[in-house]
């Protein structure tokens, strides 16, 4: 027998029912999952069998969001190092990002995964892999310059309020990640407010807050008419080609649109993730995109003429389209309603962005409205089918 698996089976016996320790099984439950598979498995014939169970589909999208989560440490030490004109060698910068990030990381699955341990020891039932997904989603949304006691806090209120009050994972109709973000926006909207996104070194291992420093979203937001958005940008030092690669401040993973790109077709391919709703949602901002380009006028937002290349390559599009929307908790249930929720998401963050002068990243909330409405959809899309049944002749 492996040695590993035999001291489990010795760590369990205080756990088993009527011993000591049996209210604390969860707990165990979750670290052995975490190491072996499962012991439950399905084997009779009566039941629908797949090789793709809960913890092999949330690893296939940790796979598909790691070359985010890395560039992501990069791009952090590249942008402080830049802003701060330090050295640009490749090691100092990751070594800055990674000093950055991963405090980040690390209180948002502490605390995540002390609200998820609580809630099942109190209801007495496994820990569910979902939240090892939503642990990492959340940092690669946060600017790197929010402060620590804020991730624990947002993160707190995303997985009690956006999952846990509604019966835990699988039960939530929120993405938990949005909703802790959209806490954080709403309640420290200083700390988020896509001005404050590159965390500088004013002294040898000593980071401040932050630079202040406008990103491109920002930048086309603020401009008036009758400037271009466009000229604008490329005058504040950003081009397309760092705007789709992801040399730009901003959220921590959300910046390359080239790499959440990648992670969706690997979701694809895969299975994991719904091309209905990456492709809904594609076709959704080109259109409102289009529509804009097309009533633009002088006198009209500088912002409604921004060529479609570079709406698709700023800001979060792609991360949210590929991770946020397809998540497939809070999307609709049914294969035909996905693409028009993305379709929808598509035209509602474009609105969002372009309109309002406020808040000129549409994407979080867009999905989060989204996911109000998607049993909705579920439903309306139900009874149109219904209505083309064939009546019974009998």
């Amino acid at each position: 027998m492996n040695p590993l698996r035999a001291l489990f089976d010795k760590l369990e016996k205080p756990f088993h029912k009527g011993a000591p320790l049996e209210k604390y099984y969860p707990l165990f439950e979750a670290m052995e999952s975490f190491l072996f598979s499962t012991r439950l498995v399905t084997k009779s014939k009566v039941h629908v069998r797949d090789n793709l169970g809960t913890k092999r589909f949330m690893s296939m999208v940790l796979f598909a969001l790691t070359p985010c989560a890395l560039f992501g440490i990069y791009n952090t030490g590249y942008q402080s190092h830049l802003a701060s004109g330090l050295s640009l060698d490749l090691v100092s910068v990751v070594l800055t990002g990674a000093q950055i990030v991963l405090p980040i990381v690390i209180v948002s699955y502490a605390v995540g995964l002390f609200w998820e341990f609580l809630f099942c020891v109190i209801r007495g039932h496994e820990v569910n892999e979902g939240f090892l997904v939503t642990g990492l989603l959340y940092p690669l949304i946060l600017p790197p310059t929010i402060p620590l006691w804020q991730v624990a806090v947002g993160i707190t209120f995303g997985v009690i309020v956006g999952k846990e009050v509604f019966g835990g994972t699988g039960r939530n109709f929120l993405n938990p990640a949005l909703t802790a973000r959209a806490f954080l926006f709403f309640t420290y909207p200083a700390s988020i407010s896509g001005e404050v996104w590159t965390a500088i070194i004013t002294s040898k291992d000593k980071i401040v807050d932050g630079f202040s420093g406008a990103t491109a979203l920002a930048i086309a937001a603020a401009t008036e008419a009758p400037n271009n958005a466009q000229l604008a940008m490329e005058s504040a030092g950003y081009n397309l080609n760092d705007l789709f690669i992801g040399f730009v401040p901003g959220s921590i993973g959300e910046t390359s649109a080239a790499l959440a790109i990648v992670g969706g077709l690997f979701l694809i391919i895969t299975g994991v993730g719904s091309w209905r709703t990456m492709l809904g949602g594609f076709l959704g901002a080109v259109s409102m995109s289009l529509l804009f380009n097309y009533f633009a006028t002088s006198s009209t937002l500088p912002f409604f003429q921004l060529d479609l290349l570079w709406q698709l390559s700023m800001g979060g599009f792609a991360f949210g389209i590929v991770f946020m929307a397809t998540d497939p908790v809070s999307s609709p249930a049914l294969e035909s309603s996905r693409f028009i929720y993305g379709f929808l998401i598509g035209m509602l963050g474009m609105i969002i962005r372009v309109i309002n002068p406020a808040y000129p990243e549409g994407w979080m909330l867009a999905i989060l409205l989204m996911n109000v409405f998607a049993p909705l959809i579920d439903y309306v899309v139900l009874q149109k089918r219904k209505k083309k049944r064939i009546r019974n002749v009998i």
